[in-house]
């Protein structure tokens, strides 16, 4: 794709690499084939093309965000399907990532849209505001219904049943390997995931633990700052990831790490983003080697040799995007449940988004409701046992409305391999 920036523009860093994406672009349209809001919507501009062509024109021209370009850029679910498809290798996240920030900068949007986007951002990455608000909705969810705004209905919405008890396995602290040390670890114990489903990071611990790790959860360390990120909000993205990068900064300068291991796989693909979001920075060296060493759960278990088994359940495997389009991790979940003896089962168009995407499910509820039907339609015609997931956001988007439990693959694998079984196997609601 041709661009035309000035030498002057050239000089910002953010614009320089959105150069550099954009003329990697061939207008090939092979990426609207695996876009899910083009599958829905059906509109050019709701394709990542499209976006391409908003971006370019706006950036190029050095103006503010005007609502026709807001509307279609915040229909992006950031699923990166279109960056596994693209055979150029344009680097979308990149670009629509600074895209954003440009927004953010230079856009004023509605009232109800700044109030939504503060109070998710003043409370999701914060456990203890999160636990509280989610009391708070599920008091007021028998109400829902005489609410008119389909957001904040969205969010009434998303209250579970039931609240988990705080886990004290998130406090920092060093969880000893059983037995000989293989590995030292730092497990990312997130920040939403801590107030929805404390059985993950439980789960995480008790199963790295019994294969020879060393599990440290570090002071100071938290958000990982996706949310934020994909808001536009650089500042309060870059704080979070600040303070992360010092709390495993302190540990491999001290007794070392092996990995930094996430078992949230949207923070997975943030967390591996780090070098490039500190580039140019005086963080830039940490930066780049927190991000070397992050990996997903599933990357650091296939090198501990857990044993093979034999279970009686069939699995429906849900691959979260920030996972198989976002890491580039498409086998090692399927490949460590089947190890341990479980029927795995994957659910046809398995690369389309089901529409949780962080906060996507929050403030575009329709666009979402459509692709969470379609995905769980899919993963019903499998008739499974359970589903799955490598991602909160997923579990939570489709726990609300399959007929079967949705849980994390670690806690398969730590029951597989001698954990406790996993609670929501229990029920067939989360």
């Amino acid at each position: 794709m041709q661009t035309n920036f000035t030498p002057e523009q050239l000089t910002d860093p953010g614009i320089a690499r959105a150069n550099e994406i954009l003329r990697s672009c061939v207008h090939c349209g092979f990426c609207t084939a695996t876009c899910p809001t083009y599958a829905v919507l059906g509109d050019e501009l709701d394709s990542p093309r499209g976006r391409i062509y908003l971006i370019k024109d706006m950036l190029e021209n050095d103006r503010p965000a005007d609502a026709r370009t807001v509307k279609h850029l915040d229909r992006c679910l950031s699923c990166l399907a279109c960056m596994t498809t693209c055979p150029s290798g344009v680097h979308y996240m990149h670009l629509i990532d600074h895209a954003r920030v440009h927004v953010e900068k230079t856009y004023k949007r509605p009232m109800m849209d700044r109030l939504l986007r503060w109070t998710l951002a003043r409370i999701i990455p914060y456990p203890n505001r999160f636990r509280i608000a989610l009391l708070g909705a599920k008091i007021a969810k028998p109400l829902r219904h005489l609410v008119p705004d389909p957001r904040l209905k969205a969010m009434l919405e998303m209250a579970p049943k039931v609240i988990p008890p705080v886990s004290r396995n998130d406090d920092a602290q060093v969880f000893p390997a059983k037995g000989p040390r293989k590995m030292r670890v730092a497990l990312m114990t997130g920040c939403a995931q801590k107030a929805l489903d404390t059985d993950i990071n439980d789960a995480t611990i008790r199963l790295l633990t019994r294969f020879g790790c060393d599990v440290v959860v570090a002071k100071g360390a938290g958000c990982c700052g996706a949310l934020t990120h994909h808001m536009g909000k650089e500042a309060e993205s870059h704080s979070a990831a600040a303070k992360n990068i010092r709390a495993w900064m302190a540990e491999i300068v001290g007794e070392g790490l092996d990995a930094i291991v996430i078992n949230t796989s949207g923070c997975g693909t943030t967390v591996k983003d780090y070098g490039h979001m500190f580039r140019g920075s005086g963080m830039a060296e940490d930066a780049a080697q927190i991000a070397a060493l992050a990996k997903d759960v599933s990357e650091v278990l296939m090198q501990l040799d857990l044993p093979a088994g034999k279970q009686e359940l069939k699995v429906a495997y849900h691959a979260a995007c920030s996972l198989q389009h976002g890491q580039q991790i498409k086998t090692y979940p399927k490949d460590l449940l089947k190890r341990v003896g479980f029927e795995v089962v994957e659910p046809r168009d398995g690369h389309l988004c089901c529409g949780s995407a962080g906060t996507y499910n929050l403030l575009q509820p329709e666009i979402s409701k459509n692709l969470k039907a379609r995905k769980i339609k899919t993963l019903s015609e499998k008739t499974p046992d359970v589903v799955a997931a490598g991602n909160i956001g997923c579990m939570i988007q489709l726990g609300s409305g399959i007929d079967v439990p949705v849980v994390h693959t670690v806690e398969l694998l730590d029951w597989a391999t001698g954990g406790q079984k996993p609670p929501k196997l229990f029920s067939n609601r989360p």
